[in-house]
């Protein structure tokens, strides 16, 4: 099994070599910019925006939680399923299959771009490990510029400097330009909307620095108060706000509260408007990170708005995975999702499931009972996929044409016909 950090000065924990430098280390993340101007945004900071986080930790939460499928298709068009390769049970040096989907996810949400690195191979040279890089530290030339190498067609691409081989690089992109390699980032397409939802978290937590607005006009309209007297009542009004106490004075003193501000009324519209428009960046249903759904969508069950969830949102990145991974594993393998693992009915609607499936062959007892963790039957008993109806012995009418009559007359006669019983 060889070591492909070697061939370019790279070495792994424990590993001798000239230069100290490993893979898991990277660069701890740039100070974020100011967020004056949409060109400051970056993805480091656009995290702190809660939308943006949301986003993400859905769709990351989401993929990695479902089940992976893996099979052979061969030229007659069989499919068998088989067990998951090596690749899918230890995908990275550091953490599980979820931890692994989890970082690739990530990248392609925030970056537009998971580019991992095959670490480990078989003795048939089919990776075995994958480690994801930070898309901050890749850069590939995909353009022919004066003097430079690499193309669309031929790419050369580099981590923190050092050229890596291609055929060692597995990149997932998530918009691409034609005739561009390198992938749209989304937090850089719509740096407006980004900025103007940090403006305004930004905005709220000078208020409350501040001290807020202040809560209203106390006067005495009898005498006028020096500085220092105004202060020592200022100061315990404000200790009365705090502490949600009453406070208690002398007379001829007037209280007139402040209302809101029309400005600092629209703070929460700028958020759910903010939230709204990242939702649909990313195909998600704006009220599971915070947004606001109109229409009959509300109406709709939980379970078909978790459909729709799939559909919309979902269904892209998985086919993104399943089409670059299977493209890793020997030729007609690929990998499938099962997404059935997120749509989950009540307990009636589920057995009412299985025994349809049941009921025309679809499954067998033991799958079914596979799918809620219970122990196959024994002896065999539940392996057999023979329709009920036919296992059962039960007549089946078929439609036979007369021959004195032309095939389009609707005259037909019917002739029942014994099934065949499996014992």
């Amino acid at each position: 099994m060889r070591n492909p950090f070697r061939r370019w000065g790279w070495t792994r924990r424990g590993d001798a070599g000239p230069e100290q430098r490993r893979l898991d280390a990277l660069s701890a993340p740039s100070p974020v910019d100011d967020l004056a101007s949409p060109a400051a945004v970056s993805e480091e900071g656009a995290l702190r925006l809660t939308p943006v986080f949301a986003a993400g930790r859905l769709l990351a939460s989401s993929l990695s939680s479902l089940p992976i499928k893996q099979y052979r298709r061969t030229a007659d068009g069989t499919t068998t399923k088989l067990p998951l390769a090596s690749l899918f049970q230890s995908p990275a040096a550091v953490g599980t299959i979820d931890d692994w989907l989890w970082r690739a996810v990530l990248s392609l949400v925030y970056r537009g771009n998971a580019v991992g690195l095959v670490t480990e191979r078989d003795w048939l040279e089919y990776p075995t490990r994958i480690e994801w890089l930070n898309p901050a530290d890749v850069y590939v030339q995909d353009h022919n510029a004066l003097g430079t190498r690499g193309s669309f067609t031929d790419p050369v691409w580099s981590y923190r400097g050092i050229e890596l081989p291609s055929e060692d690089v597995v990149h997932i992109p998530w918009m691409p330009y034609p005739g561009r390699v390198w992938g749209l980032s989304p937090i850089a397409a719509y740096a407006v909307t980004v900025s103007t939802g940090l403006a305004a978290q930004k905005f709220l937590d000078d208020y409350f620095r501040a001290g807020g607005h202040p809560p209203g006009h106390f006067r005495n309209t009898a005498a006028t108060v020096d500085q220092s007297a105004a202060t020592t009542i200022k100061r315990r009004l404000m200790q009365s706000i705090r502490s949600h106490e009453p406070i208690v004075y002398g007379k001829d003193w007037e209280y007139e509260p402040i209302t809101v501000s029309v400005q600092e009324a629209q703070f929460c519209e700028t958020q759910r408007l903010t939230a709204t428009q990242i939702a649909a960046i990313y195909g998600i249903p704006p009220e599971k990170i915070g947004g606001e759904t109109g229409g009959s969508y509300t109406y709709s069950s939980p379970e078909q708005r978790q459909i729709e969830f799939i559909q919309d949102a979902l269904l892209p990145y998985l086919v993104k995975f399943e089409n670059h991974l299977s493209a890793v594993l020997p030729r007609g393998q690929y990998i499938k999702f099962n997404t059935d693992a997120l749509i989950r009915v009540d307990i009636l609607t589920r057995h009412s499931v299985y025994e349809k499936q049941r009921l025309i062959g679809k499954n067998s007892i033991d799958e079914i009972r596979a799918v809620e963790d219970e122990a196959p039957l024994p002896d065999g008993k539940g392996a057999d996929y023979t329709p009920l109806p036919i296992q059962a012995g039960t007549s089946v009418s078929v439609p036979v044409i007369r021959g004195d009559r032309p095939p389009q007359d609707p005259g037909l006669r019917l002739i029942k016909t014994q099934g065949r019983h499996h014992g």
